[in-house]
């Protein structure tokens, strides 16, 4: 399980979130949903300007998303539980959602969450939806604040600076 930052709440009323969800294995996503809300609430997000889309699977994901980021929210928070069965059909669908998400966010510069699960089986999700191993609805909406934060932090140059040292040591005689 990650650590992710609570962050500095201040601010974050006015963040506009777009969250994506798919109605495949909709018990599993509901829950992923419900996670993701409930940690914007706690971290002051207007629930007013968080807008849910709905879509039929984790292949529509993206194109979404993508249609979100250009409607300049703060950031997109993609929801879906890819649960692996006995054909290849899996690893089609769970690498092309991966890769189709991280596009949107890399090519229009708004973060783009990806909160799918891709799980060997229906325990495995259970577990990631409050069980053993977190809620990971949540953690996606914690990851959507914190990337934010990050990026205005770029966007104003308000990071401290880093220090010069490395941690490394030159090697005496090397130059």
């Amino acid at each position: 399980m990650g650590e992710y930052s609570k962050g500095d709440a201040k601010g974050n009323e006015a963040l506009r979130i777009a969250v994506v969800v798919s109605k495949f294995n909709e018990k599993i996503t509901t829950a992923l949903l419900d996670g993701a809300l409930n940690e914007l609430d706690k971290a002051g997000v207007d629930r007013e300007k968080v807008e849910v889309f709905n879509v039929p699977g984790a292949l529509e994901l993206a194109v979404v998303a993508r249609a979100c980021a250009d409607t300049e929210v703060d950031a997109v928070i993609c929801l879906g539980a890819v649960i692996r069965g006995e054909t290849a059909h899996f690893e089609y669908v769970a690498n092309t959602a991966a890769l189709a998400i991280s596009n949107v966010g890399i090519s229009t510069g708004v973060p783009c969450i990806f909160g799918v699960l891709t799980v060997d089986n229906e325990q495995q999700a259970l577990d990631r939806i409050g069980g053993s191993q977190g809620h990971k609805g949540e953690e996606a909406a914690a990851t959507a604040l914190e990337t934010i934060a990050t990026l205005k932090q770029v966007k104003e140059g308000t990071k401290k600076k880093a220090s010069k040292a490395t941690g490394f040591t030159a090697v005496p005689g090397a130059s």
